[in-house]
């Protein structure tokens, strides 16, 4: 069994594309997307660190703001249809040693309820601290019983999520760049845009930046990986860090900006467009 867990181990960190990682959590793939015929799906999870570790799994609910960052929410926007009562997952908690995997299974449940759209929850997993029950010499600690008053101690913790999708029937979806500007953030260009989603489906992707000189010579400036724009945001703002060579002159030529699926995914352009550098 041990060689089992130590080949999954292996295997989990060569896989560049797909993974999630934080602390010493490593979570293979990095989203859950039900679509289609798919009522079953996996997620490897794998302790990268020297020490045994606990983890709780559970499902929270977030609103992604138009800066990209997440609010935890309760109840769903006009448009937002959370996937938590739809999807049932086993274990709920996992106690993994140094270099030890585990399979955590995710099952659709009441599929009879779920109407066209998509559906979106994120599983979280939450790193258990551990109890140091050892004496703890600290005057601070002693005067403050003297006193009668209380002592704290704080524990640091951790927490990483995923997204969980499903969707259902004929999706539609339209994505464009918009707004295109190089800014510069401590001396160095990055390139602000907006990216439009409409339609009853998220998108995510990779962002490519290339520059084309005047000649037509085209190469590579700055690229952003992963990156979405979750249902039912129609905007969201992205800065992407560009990394200038000598011969890339940011006052002549042009900005060439692709939005594509990820490798591992249906090749799918979601948008292109362009940007005259002045």
């Amino acid at each position: 069994m041990r060689y089992f867990y130590a080949v999954i181990f292996l295997a989990l960190i060569n896989l560049p594309l797909g993974v999630k990682a934080q602390g010493n959590l490593l979570i293979v793939p990095r989203r859950v997307v039900f679509e289609g015929a798919k009522r079953v799906q996996e997620l490897n999870l794998a302790n990268t660190g020297i020490d045994s570790a606990r983890f709780t799994i559970s499902i929270i609910e977030y609103r992604m703001e138009k800066d990209g960052s997440f609010k935890e929410i309760t109840a769903p926007d006009s448009g937002q249809y959370f996937a938590d009562k739809f999807v049932r997952f086993f274990p709920r908690s996992v106690s993994l040693a140094p270099n030890e995997a585990q399979t955590i299974k995710l099952q659709l449940v009441n599929t009879a309820q779920l109407q066209t759209g998509e559906y979106r929850s994120h599983i979280y997993f939450r790193a258990v601290p551990k109890i140091d029950n050892s004496p703890i010499i600290d005057k601070s600690k002693d005067s403050a019983a003297i006193k009668g008053e209380i002592s704290i101690k704080l524990l640091a913790q951790y927490g990483l999520s995923i997204p969980l999708i499903i969707r259902v029937g004929q999706q539609d979806l339209k994505v464009s760049m918009t707004n295109l500007i190089v800014k510069y953030q401590d001396n160095k260009p990055v390139l602000q845009l907006d990216i439009n989603r409409s339609g009853n489906v998220s998108v995510y992707g990779d962002i490519k930046v290339n520059y084309v000189a005047d000649n037509g010579t085209v190469s590579s400036l700055g690229i952003i990986r992963g990156l979405a724009v979750y249902t039912p945001n129609a905007v969201r703002t992205v800065n992407i860090a560009l990394e200038p060579k000598s011969n890339q002159n940011l006052h002549k030529g042009k900005l060439q900006v692709i939005y594509t699926a990820q490798p591992e995914a249906k090749p799918q352009k979601f948008a292109e467009t362009e940007l005259l550098l002045k």
